[in-house]
């Protein structure tokens, strides 16, 4: 792992070295949490950003807005189908895209389909509003540019409007409720929402480039679009935050923590891909609760979110599956860091470990003994093992006819293998199906299996093909 590691911090050195932000800190992590800081370029007081030093995380805030909505709808507070104008009257005034259009739902809001227009980067000036000047604004009316809940438009509006719902369904102020039911539970006390936060490394100043220099930006202040970017935080802590949302999927059945801010199943229900994003991924991109979350063809959901603000860049991804990712800061406007991260991430990804397809036990019971069959096939066996539409779509004879000229053609089995040994490479599409290969003296089987959905489940599909690209 060493290596991938090494890989990683090259990628954010070149593009330090290529001059994309005055500083830039970085960290990667796994299931145990961060297990490598690194840093480039000066930070607070001239010396080199450290592990504890807070950027603006910007958009990165979206995740923290979406689990405090889960929260209260956990405690039963709010229903995600709720229309907005349930918390925020003001919206009753609004003029709707069409006589049949829905009020947007705090659903649609969280997944970025309440038929909003996408608003960088007017949003981002946006953030020191108070509650009064907010009303005022949407008293005035929003535009839409869709029916609400039909497409996907990236809206910070959106976002401030659950920063009100989550006011008003709480009875205390978005900030406090963020910082006193998710922050201080998970012990984030470099994590705030102003350039007082507690940070022992101090605070990283934002900058961008003008007339050939870098030039300090102040900071805006906390206000009624915070819920859309305005926390700051460090590397130890968003990489503390990632690991905790990425936990959810690393095959335990209870959280490890007492008393857990948010649960396993809704934190799991932030990484699902609930919205399609029309992307330049190559892989098929989705919006969850406040997380984008791409389908990697090699290894499964990767989870991810972007910051910009004036003066600051941030962005974090990692891999549902195997827990591994990455934390990235750099505090200058524009400075490309969401390719870079994205870059140094799929040098550790696939590095990584590969996680085995994550099939039911009875799949792999089946697995066995089907293993067995191919070796040595036996009717009775056979009856015990399939489910009733195997013999009518083809009967036992044809299919020990078939299956002998698969082994004949891959020129006979080895000895036989055990099923957990000859499932090296193997895949799955779902919990409940399995291809595996069987290898051979000039080739190798392929095995495919799917279940039934009856209780116990018996096998359904059962297919032996001879692969000869493969030989040993």
């Amino acid at each position: 792992m060493i290596p991938a590691l090494d890989a990683v911090d090259d990628v954010f050195l070149e593009h330090h070295a290529r001059g994309s932000a005055p500083s830039l800190a970085w960290g990667t992590f796994d299931r145990t949490g961060l297990i490598r800081f690194r840093s480039a370029g000066m930070g607070p007081g001239g010396a080199a950003p450290g592990a504890h030093t807070a950027y603006r995380i910007a958009s990165c805030t979206k995740s923290f807005t979406a689990a405090a909505v889960l929260a209260l709808r956990d405690a039963g507070v709010l229903s995600l189908d709720d229309p907005v104008t349930r918390f925020i009257p003001g919206f009753l005034s609004v003029l709707l895209p069409g006589p049949d259009a829905p009020v947007p739902t705090v659903r649609m809001l969280l997944t970025m389909s309440g038929g909003l227009p996408t608003d960088d980067p007017w949003a981002d000036r946006q953030e020191a509003l108070t509650e009064s000047q907010f009303d005022a604004f949407v008293a005035r009316g929003v535009t839409f540019e869709s029916m609400p809940g039909t497409r996907f438009a990236y809206s910070n509006l959106g976002f401030a409007l659950l920063g009100r719902v989550i006011t008003v369904a709480s009875g205390r102020g978005y900030r406090d409720f963020v910082t006193e039911q998710l922050l201080k539970p998970l012990g984030l006390t470099g994590t705030g929402f102003d350039s007082s936060v507690p940070a022992t490394g101090g605070v990283a100043t934002g900058t961008r480039w003008l007339d050939r220099g870098w030039h300090d930006l102040p900071f805006s202040a906390p206000g009624a679009f915070s819920p859309i970017g305005g926390l700051f935080s460090t590397v130890t802590d968003l990489s503390s935050w990632a690991t905790w949302l990425a936990s959810a999927f690393d095959g335990a059945t209870q959280d490890t923590e007492a008393i857990s801010p948010l649960s396993r199943s809704s934190r799991r229900e932030m990484a699902q891909q609930y919205r399609h994003v029309p992307s330049v991924s190559e892989y098929p991109t989705g919006y969850g609760f406040g997380l984008f979350v791409e389908q990697y063809a090699h290894s499964g959901p990767v989870v991810s979110h972007s910051g910009g603000y004036p003066g600051f860049s941030a962005h974090m991804r990692w891999s549902a599956l195997g827990g591994h990712g990455i934390v990235a800061f750099g505090n200058a406007t524009h400075s490309h860091l969401a390719v870079a991260t994205t870059r140094a991430f799929d040098r550790l990804d696939a590095a990584a470990p590969r996680v085995p397809p994550a099939v039911l036990a009875s799949v792999r019971s089946a697995q066995v003994a089907l293993t067995g069959l191919i070796y040595a096939w036996d009717d009775d066996t056979a009856r015990d093992l399939f489910a009733e539409n195997i013999p009518l779509d083809d009967s036992f004879e044809r299919r020990r006819a078939a299956l002998a000229v698969a082994v004949l053609r891959i020129g006979g089995l080895l000895p036989e293998q055990p099923a957990t040994a000859a499932a090296a490479p193997e895949h799955s599409s779902s919990p409940a199906h399995l291809v595996w290969y069987l290898n051979g003296q000039a080739g190798r089987l392929r095995v495919e299996t799917r279940l039934t959905p009856e209780y116990p489940p018996r096998v359904q599909t059962f297919t032996v093909t001879a692969d000869l690209v493969h030989s040993r």
